[in-house]
């Protein structure tokens, strides 16, 4: 008899600062899948589900998919949407007769109206259901907040290892093949995770090039090779959410009689993170200095790849922040591509001008005014589409993904990608889809903050991170955290990353 497994994933990052919250409807619009659809639409891509589907395959497994859901960071979960969401997964649980593994795709950042340990209580709430002895294992992005209550509920924590995150696939399958050993009777993991007093850590998960990260990988991987040590998983944290347990842990999956080890190695990945606290790879600059570096058109080397990170859709920024894109239309730098401003009822304006129209906008920045003002211009629309396409480069190949209805505004110089959902840039199709070639252009304008390297740095003549006042600003302390445990380095003075936090 074949073994039953569920799998399913329910993600989402939480900006805890974001004045948006997230809702059921953001879920549709992006991802909400249930049943054999899940199959139909991610066999073959290579993220986590596609992982899954594959060893699913190859190990024989009958598998239930109650659902995947994932949308972009914004901020809290509406109840509605969480208990939704929730309880398809719990529902499917409760309600199988027979259960033997339940692998989850989640981020571990997680956050709603009700539960700022999102995943923490999910996977409680699947273990009540299926009892002590079903293995329940969970891939996590490399910036979860993880928490005691995942570790002590789950039997594996397993992490992302590459920043931008293109080994989705490559966790799922890992996580897949413990749970298979699991089932043979070859493990019997069960998880400890361990977290500093740290906020921050680890140059923020960067792996594009060496450094502290890179590192810490690497000893990651020599502790494995103990004896009863399964998986050694880093997580950096994500710094924009106000919770308890925002902030880098270490999780490491051990077998019986194993504690000792795996206690003295989250130990000594947490000293070399403290050691090591202050080193970072990459620094973001001023408005200024990015537009006299655009002012130099050497467009034969490819264009120069501007990073708007502070307004990182992909970590709760807003996607609409202009003040980059109004000092480039002052300067007057040539043939700019900017992916992308969020402003639905430009496109809606747009939409009903048609192609080749001429109009009116006042573009962007209306989401929160204090992060800026809206540009006000005269506009053609180049381009029209439903915002629809494929990811083709290194980051979640094959999955499908739509920015809304989308128009291109051109713009004295600049070609504007703007849209009617937010999208951090992290696939060279937000542009190529919407009949922008960026590799051609002088200067290109992205919307995140380190995902974007995997398809864009190849062509990048030079890579600029902007620090353009958005929500996503690196400096902790612009945030006012309430709930937050303390003290806390960098927010805090502290000899030793040691403290003892609540669970």
């Amino acid at each position: 008899m074949p073994h039953h497994v569920l799998i399913a994933q329910f993600m989402h990052e939480t900006n805890t600062f974001s004045k948006i919250a997230t809702t059921l409807d953001d879920y549709r619009r992006q991802r909400l899948v249930t049943g054999d659809e899940v199959v139909e639409r991610f066999a073959g891509t290579r993220n986590e589900l596609g992982g899954f589907i594959d060893m699913t395959r190859r190990f024989g497994w009958k598998a239930t998919w109650p659902v995947a859901a994932s949308t972009t960071p914004s901020g809290r979960l509406t109840r509605a949407a969480w208990e939704h969401i929730r309880n398809l997964i719990l529902a499917a649980a409760r309600d199988a007769d027979r259960l033997d593994a339940i692998c989850l795709s989640l981020h571990g950042a997680m956050v709603s109206e009700t539960e700022d340990d999102a995943e923490g209580a999910l996977i409680e709430g699947l273990r009540a259901a299926v009892g002590a002895d079903v293995p329940i294992v969970a891939t996590l992005d490399l910036h979860a907040n993880a928490t005691v209550k995942m570790a002590r509920n789950a039997n594996a924590l397993i992490s992302y290892r590459t920043y931008p995150h293109v080994d989705g696939y490559e966790r799922a399958v890992q996580a897949a093949t413990l749970v298979q050993q699991t089932l043979e009777g070859r493990r019997k993991p069960r998880c400890l995770l361990v977290q500093p007093a740290m906020l921050k850590g680890a140059d923020h998960g960067r792996t594009t090039q060496p450094g502290i990260m890179r590192d810490l990988l690497r000893m990651a991987d020599t502790l494995e090779q103990q004896p009863g040590l399964d998986v050694v998983s880093i997580q950096v944290g994500f710094t924009w959410s106000d919770t308890p347990w925002s902030g880098p842990s270490i999780a490491v999956t051990h077998e019986p009689g194993a504690e000792v080890a795996a206690q003295r190695a989250a130990d000594a990945l947490i000293d070399e993170m403290w050691r090591r606290r202050t080193e970072y790879s990459s620094s973001y600059r001023s408005i200024p200095d990015a537009v006299a570096a655009a002012r130099t058109d050497n467009r034969d080397a490819g264009p120069l790849v501007l990073a708007e990170g502070t307004d990182n859709p992909g970590g709760g920024g807003y996607n609409d922040a202009t003040d980059l894109l109004q000092a480039l239309l002052d300067a007057g730098v040539p043939d700019v591509a900017v992916g992308t401003i969020y402003d639905p009822g430009t496109v809606q304006q747009a939409f009903a001008a048609g192609i080749g129209a001429r109009i009116d906008v006042s573009l962007g920045s209306h989401t929160d005014p204090s992060l800026g003002k809206p540009v006000a211009a005269s506009a053609e629309v180049r381009h029209l589409s439903n915002g629809s396409f494929k990811n083709d480069g290194p980051m979640n190949a094959g999955v499908e993904v739509s920015l809304g209805a989308t128009a291109v505004l051109r713009i004295a110089g600049v070609d504007v990608v703007t849209t009617s959902t937010r999208m951090h840039t992290v696939d060279a199709q937000v542009f190529l889809s919407q009949g922008i070639d960026p590799a051609t252009r002088n200067v290109v304008v992205v919307k995140s903050a380190q995902h974007f390297r995997a398809a864009f740095e190849p062509m990048a003549r030079q890579v600029m991170l902007v620090d353009a006042g958005g929500l996503c600003s690196t400096d902790g302390s612009r945030f006012r955290y309430s709930r937050l445990r303390r003290p806390i380095w960098p927010l805090d003075e502290l000899d030793h990353p040691h403290a003892v936090h609540p669970e």
